[in-house]
């Protein structure tokens, strides 16, 4: 008699190696630019030397491809055991500049970042409690906030990078619209297993065409080490400074929301839901990352949105895929040279397959919206006024220049306001009127899939 086994989700599923190499490097290649952005920022800031800049970002690739494995993987209870990238936040830039140019340098940063990641730790079960506030209403709202906000970064690398002396010269736009051109081509036309890598195969035919015109070239390949191996707190025991460690906490909570929201998308995506424990156990890796960063002489860690919407784009739901990525991270931090060859792809590039990523993470959020019952309730004013908060600081970044520090540290992430918002008035539209009565109806938001 055959015995049969259960059927594997497409979450634990592990494609043939090449596969998980091909598809690993896509996932790479769309975070790059992003990840090595912060220790840039940051070091640029600060002033710091050629040497310790490059010691910074191969701290952070290295780090980084840790905290995906321990995401993806999963080690007791930290990871949520899905395909999810982690990289720094963006959200601690401000913050982080203001300590190592005013309060301490990198060792004040390092101690803020190393209690911030405790702190995630310790309220992780709490945020795990908070999912019944995530019905369909709020998490596609706050899944299209996270894609249209997305789309200036895609749309300042077709420019040819933010601070590029031809920015927004016709031959970058080009570049990029070639490139955008070719991933499209590919999804329609090419077999289905090629199809799954037309952000790869579009990025390679992008940069087999850049080369020859000029927009890059690999000469600081030959300028990078072989080998390079982040130990310990190289820039100095971590100091702890209140100051500091507030305004990271505040950053603590914004990427904790941030988190929240990119784990539901992808468990939509994916067909796997996140739960209470999960989503804790999820939130928890984080700030282990983080307290790695801080150890590492890097920063802090969350969910990459830019890989859900490859997810979402490629359909390729497996964690080992994602894990793989983490892996060729790993070797990219201590191979400095390997490093050197993917930073050497030109920013129009990126922007022209970022524009195809980033829009699906928006199209995935208006999907998770179609569930929701929109007649005789006021969900059109939820989605309408979270969007419009969400996209305020987004449109005109220096809206909020003259609060202070900490409300600018959760405002400017249009991701966390548009959350905040979300959540705040889907409670006052949906549930307060629902405390009156001993057998509330059914809320109509609650459709579609449970938490």
């Amino acid at each position: 008699m055959a015995t049969t086994t259960a059927p594997v989700h497409p979450v634990d599923e592990v494609p043939p190696v090449r596969q998980l190499a091909a598809f690993g490097l896509q996932h790479v290649l769309a975070m790059y630019a992003g990840a090595v952005a912060v220790p840039l920022i940051v070091g640029g800031a600060m002033k710091l030397s050629a040497p310790d800049l490059a010691y910074l970002i191969t701290a952070d690739l290295l780090v980084c491809g840790i905290a995906t494995l321990i995401q993806c993987v999963g080690l007791w209870r930290f990871g949520v055991r899905l395909p999810i990238m982690q990289g720094c936040t963006f959200a601690a830039v401000s913050p982080m500049v203001l300590i190592g140019t005013t309060g301490g340098g990198l060792p004040a940063i390092y101690g803020s970042v190393i209690v911030a990641g405790l702190a995630i730790m310790l309220l992780a079960p709490v945020f795990g409690r908070l999912l019944r506030f995530f019905p369909p209403l709020v998490t596609g709202t706050v899944i299209l906030i996270i894609g249209l906000s997305l789309l200036p970064v895609a749309g300042n690398w077709a420019a040819g990078g933010a601070g590029a002396k031809d920015f927004g010269e016709p031959k970058n736009l080009a570049l990029a619209a070639f490139v955008l051109a070719v991933v499209i081509g590919v999804q329609r036309f090419a077999p289905a297993y090629l199809a799954r890598i037309a952000v790869l195969t579009g990025i390679a035919v992008g940069l087999a065409v850049a080369v020859p015109f000029g927009f890059t070239d690999f000469g600081g390949v030959a300028d990078a080490d072989w080998l390079g191996i982040s130990t310990p707190f190289h820039f100095g025991t971590p100091t702890f400074h209140v100051s500091a460690i507030v305004s990271m906490l505040v950053v603590a909570l914004v990427t904790m929301t941030e988190t929240t929201g990119d784990l539901i998308a992808v468990g939509e995506m994916t067909g796997r839901a996140v739960e209470p424990r999960s989503l804790a156990d999820g939130l928890r890796a984080d700030g282990l990352s983080t307290v790695l960063g801080g150890v590492f002489n890097t920063f802090p860690y969350t969910a990459y949105a830019q890989n859900v919407g490859l997810v979402g784009m490629t359909r390729v739901r497996s964690r080992w895929v994602v894990a793989a990525a983490g892996g060729i991270l790993v070797l990219l931090g201590l191979l400095p040279k390997l490093g050197a060859v993917v930073a050497a792809i030109p920013a129009p590039v990126l922007g022209g397959a970022g524009l195809v990523m980033f829009g699906t993470v928006a199209a995935s959020g208006l999907r998770t919206l179609a569930t929701v019952d929109f007649k005789g309730n006021n969900n059109l004013t939820v989605v309408a006024v979270s969007v419009a908060v969400g996209l305020l600081p987004v449109g005109v970044p220096a809206v909020y220049g003259k609060f202070p520090d900490w409300f600018q540290t959760v405002m400017n992430s249009g991701i966390s306001a548009g959350c905040l918002t979300a959540i705040v008035l889907n409670l006052l539209f949906n549930h307060l009127p629902a405390k009156e009565g001993s057998t509330p109806a059914p809320v109509p938001t609650e459709a579609g899939p449970t938490f």
